[in-house]
């Protein structure tokens, strides 16, 4: 997909973080957008901003979870917008947590929407992709979908999960007209840490303000930034979109000692600390 200008973008988790970076970015590359987050006030006033550079911007209030409400709203967007063209399943949470101490509650919550809501948006617009004969998918996992580290065991798992599901779905409708991208961010200038259900940090700290304190100072790629490269990634066509210099090193490092990464990792956080990344 060259070309973005007059194709229409889809975003979910589009009111803050990467999510509202890329609405910005899809703007400016002349797209129509259709823009979803469970925070609909926010996601209005962001729209408002955006209006006067793109074709078309429409906003829905949505919880990725609910699978009746994604495909109701993919038939709203395709209804409204005349088609959809560009898929971005990018909303997303966090729960910080030793998996003896996760209750399932916690991890039902994240998985129901870093996964399955990955997977609604997906098969929602999917067969419209299909019959269109054209389209991009872009599914966000994480570094963590690359790398584990402890207490991030349900984050690990839901980021693990869209990996193989976005890597299989890519395989299915290579020779139908549809691409598919996975993307890695490493650490992101945005809230998810502070936004997170926080219990037990990977140091082992309980304090979730130093969690947050020490993944602000690790998280060096903005938002802005972070979409860039995404959609530079959906320009070229790459199906693994790698997300600021932590994430291409943890990706090297996890190559070269896919046994032994986890002590070297641990090694290097006893000495820094960190939080969770998107």
């Amino acid at each position: 997909m060259p070309s973005l200008s007059g194709k229409t973008a889809v975003i979910t988790g589009a009111a803050s973080g990467i999510g509202q970076a890329l609405a910005v970015r899809l703007a400016a590359e002349g797209c129509q957008l259709a823009l979803a987050d469970i925070d609909l006030p926010q996601l209005e006033r962001n729209a408002e901003a955006l209006r006067h550079q793109s074709p078309r911007v429409t906003c829905h209030a949505l919880d990725v979870a609910q699978r009746d409400a994604v495909h109701a709203f993919a038939e709203q967007v395709i209804s409204e917008h005349g088609g959809a063209d560009l898929i971005i399943n990018n909303a997303g949470v966090a729960v910080s947590q030793t998996i003896d101490q996760l209750s399932y509650e916690d991890f039902e919550w994240l998985m129901n929407i870093n996964f399955w809501g990955v997977v609604h948006g997906s098969k929602a617009f999917l067969p419209h992709l299909l019959r269109q004969g054209s389209g991009h998918i872009v599914n966000l996992s994480s570094i963590f979908g690359i790398v584990s580290l402890p207490s991030q065991g349900a984050y690990n798992a839901s980021k693990f999960a869209v990996r193989g599901f976005t890597e299989a779905l890519r395989q299915e409708v290579a020779c139908r007209g549809v691409a598919v991208s996975c993307v890695h961010p490493g650490g992101i200038k945005t809230n998810i840490a502070r936004s997170a259900r926080f219990y037990r940090g990977i140091d082992g700290s309980q304090d979730a303000e130093r969690a947050c304190q020490n993944f602000d100072k690790l998280a060096r790629t903005t938002a802005a930034r972070a979409a860039d490269v995404i959609v530079n990634g959906i320009k070229s066509g790459k199906p693994r979109i790698l997300v600021g210099s932590d994430a291409r090193l943890l990706d090297q490092i996890q190559r070269l000692l896919p046994a032994s990464y986890p002590g070297l990792l641990a090694r290097l956080l006893g000495r820094k600390g960190t939080a969770s990344h998107q």
